[in-house]
């Protein structure tokens, strides 16, 4: 049986609820660089800070001293992965208007290559004239999809500013008017999102200051709706590749009357392709960051996005796979950053072009009196800011292919694999190692070395899939312990320092940089075994000096182990925990009830417990901004024994119905129409009336509220 119990217009801190004998105690309760996965940012295996080759395999337009040298991981199809990033322009702030778009895309081809060079364009290049196939060079997209968009025509109502697009095809935008490739991706389908031909692009997650544009993102993602194209038949298609008389069209009706530019027999076929069979993505509000900092958010916090990875087809055991994280900003010359106020001038060459109308924005009686003074939307403009002061102009730093721009990371390729038999029904966190080695000034836009999450809560029964990858090619005078330019990483458990010691059921402590002793040692109930693992790398190593891990190699990995004790784990990694200017420690929290955590915005949205007892349902509309919610379970003699701490207890009702259910938001805003609904499950009911009681956790000083059932 479920009660429901709506929370309306209450300003919440901290709400604990339980269902009581019939009870509920109710504790009411840019830049981008992607961390991890590990992002490439271009690169491959370089031993200089700035990459090679910017153009290997897409255009990041991200600076040339990002990213990570390859290493490929290899997730559980369903675990959870951390996706951690850095932005350099804000997203959640008045400053400017900001789009998240992650996606990912699976192939068989899908490869980083063995070398920097850009994959070549010319099927001759490459082996067997196939460079789909040439597994030298990196690839994401393919030569097809490649070669489609270049001979495809572009979007000509795309806002082109005073850019001169040097060709009509989709290789040419505003952001790259000379039409230079990048691998293969298609730039017109980089700068715009969602794009209307068929991609490999699956969604994951669409993230915007501006959640009224969700339903228009959820409806036309290539998840659930198809793309319709003007698809070339296959025996013309090469005829198609050797001429640039004819673009391929956009529209049905010049797509049917399309003739080859050799043979003039028609050659065009409008189809759809088949949307990707996916849920619609998640889409909610960004989280706050500030600009001009490549860095953290609220709290000090990683930007975070937790994405469950994707269930594997049946007749799959593996897929080869990419992420994709963009991140458009657009300033507030563009209206509301969408659809601004457009202009259509004509140039020499006839062609329309589309311009911003700055008059109204900035209170001027029409296009021409705003132009006069300088307010135009074209490159470094020169502003008259006093009346009657011609000779007085101020020159802005207009770059009109930036104002409104994508920037792009991609993860190296990973793989996702089936899992085994006894984690079937198991959830599987990923704990991986972000970073790369150096300090902060030689890995910067990079990270130093840190563990992906920083801080794990689990439960028992859960399991861990311990895993990282690093390079041996990182600039050698970087600094850093153990063999000049590698990357090594191991987990050893914190001991308790004598003047700090640790409560009842914690382990370690953060202000402690030595181990525990290892036979005292115990992480979550693991083996002696996968213990030592962990610590020495026994089932990676390679043999030789293992003081500082040298001979370990770049990749570990412990397979999955399931957690049975409870209790707060701290660890290090023995090699680059220097405290003088680096920390790599993480904190891992196992408990014995059930808990989930996760954000919700604007838009609405669920949040049930593991053991499916509890559920907070948001409605729509409901919040008036994003908010992480946390929702635990106190077992009934641990929820008396926190009362009883405190000088508590509960002594109306007959007994218990429930646990302890806990939601904690921190200080949520709910609008006035608002509505937020906490479904809980009622383990005996016998028909008598239920009574629901809430209070802060921290007090848990008691008041009823009757609900009868």
């Amino acid at each position: 049986m479920l009660l429901i119990i709506n929370l309306v217009n209450y300003c919440v801190s901290r709400w604990v609820l339980v269902v009581v004998g019939v009870l509920i105690q109710h504790m009411a309760l840019c830049d981008i660089y992607l961390h991890n996965p590990r992002g490439s940012n271009n690169r491959y295996n370089e031993a200089t800070r700035p990459r090679k080759n910017p153009d290997r395999l897409f255009d990041s337009q991200n600076n040339e001293r990002g990213g990570y040298n390859v290493g490929t991981l290899k997730y559980f199809e369903g675990s959870l992965l951390s996706i951690e990033w850095t932005n350099q322009h804000s997203c959640g702030n008045p400053n400017n208007h900001c789009e998240i778009v992650l996606q990912y895309a699976c192939g068989n081809l899908l490869r980083d290559g063995t070398s920097t060079r850009t994959i070549p364009e010319s099927r001759d290049q490459c082996k067997r004239s196939n460079c789909s196939s040439d597994l030298s060079y990196g690839m994401n997209e393919d030569w097809t999809y490649w070669t489609t968009c270049k001979l495809r025509k572009r979007n000509e109502n795309l806002f082109t500013a005073d850019r001169k697009l040097r060709g009509l095809s989709s290789r040419y935008t505003r952001q790259n008017e000379n039409g230079k490739r990048r691998g293969y991706e298609c730039p017109e389908e980089r700068d715009y999102y969602p794009y209307w031909q068929p991609t490999p692009w699956r969604d994951i997650a669409v993230l915007t200051n501006d959640v009224t544009r969700c339903s228009y993102y959820l409806a036309e993602s290539e998840n659930v709706k198809g793309r319709w194209f003007c698809e070339i038949l296959p025996n013309y298609f090469d005829e198609f590749y050797q001429s640039s008389k004819v673009l391929i069209p956009t529209n049905k009706g010049d797509c049917e009357e399309l003739l080859c530019p050799e043979t003039e027999t028609k050659c065009g076929r409008w189809v759809e392709s088949r949307s990707h069979g996916l849920p619609a993505p998640e889409c909610r509000e960004t989280a706050w960051s500030r600009d001009n900092h490549l860095g953290d958010g609220h709290g000090g916090y990683p930007l975070v996005y937790n994405w469950t990875l994707p269930r594997l087809p049946y007749d799959r055991d593996v897929e080869r796979c990419a992420l994709r994280i963009r991140y458009n900003i657009s300033t507030g010359e563009f209206g509301d950053g969408w659809i601004p106020k457009l202009v259509e001038t004509n140039r020499r060459d006839k062609s329309t072009d589309k311009y911003i109308d700055l008059s109204q924005i900035y209170g001027f009686t029409d296009i021409e009196a705003a132009k006069e003074r300088g307010y135009e939307f074209k490159q470094n403009p020169e502003t008259q800011i006093f009346d009657n002061s011609e000779g007085f102009k101020l020159r802005l730093a207009v770059n009109t292919n930036q104002y409104g721009r994508t920037f792009q990371d991609r993860s190296h390729v990973f793989e996702i694999v089936r899992r085994p038999l006894e984690l079937a029904d198991v959830t599987v966190h990923n704990v991986n190692v972000r970073g790369k080695r150096g300090n902060i000034v030689q890995v910067y836009p990079a990270v130093e070395y840190d563990f992906v999450p920083n801080v794990l809560v689990t439960q028992t029964g859960d399991s861990i899939h311990y895993q990282w990858t690093g390079s041996d090619t990182n600039p050698s005078n970087n600094d850093g312990q153990g063999r000049a330019g590698t990357d090594r990483s191991n987990i050893l458990l914190l001991r308790d320092p004598a003047w700090f010691p640790s409560a009842s059921g914690s382990h370690g402590n953060w202000a402690s940089n030595y181990p525990a002793v290892f036979a005292n040692m115990s992480m979550g109930g693991l083996d002696m075994t996968s213990q030592e693992n962990l610590a020495l790398l026994s089932n990676n190593q390679l043999g030789g000096d293992m003081t500082e891990l040298d001979e370990a190699g770049t990749y570990y990995s412990l397979p999955a182990r399931k957690l049975s004790r409870t209790g707060v784990y701290r660890y290090m990694c023995s090699r680059n925990n220097n405290f003088s200017n680096r920390s790599q420690k993480g904190k891992l929290i196992v408990l014995d009830t059930a808990y989930s955590v996760r954000a919700i915005g604007r838009m609405g949205g669920n949040i049930t417990l593991s053991n499916s007892k509890a559920t907070l349902h948001v409605r729509p509309s409901s919040l008036t901004g994003l908010h992480r919610f946390t929702l635990s379970e106190w077992s009934v003699s641990d929820g008396e024994s926190r009362m009883a701490d405190k000088g508590r207890q509960l002594s109306i009702g007959n007994g218990y119905a429930s646990s302890f259910i806990v939601l904690e938001p921190s200080n949520i805003g709910i609008v006035d129409s608002g509505k937020i609904e906490m479904e809980i499950k009622i383990e005996n009911y016998t028909g008598e009336v239920v009574s629901i009681y809430r209070s802060d956790p921290d007090l848990l000083a008691l008041w009823v509220m009757w609900i009868p059932i």
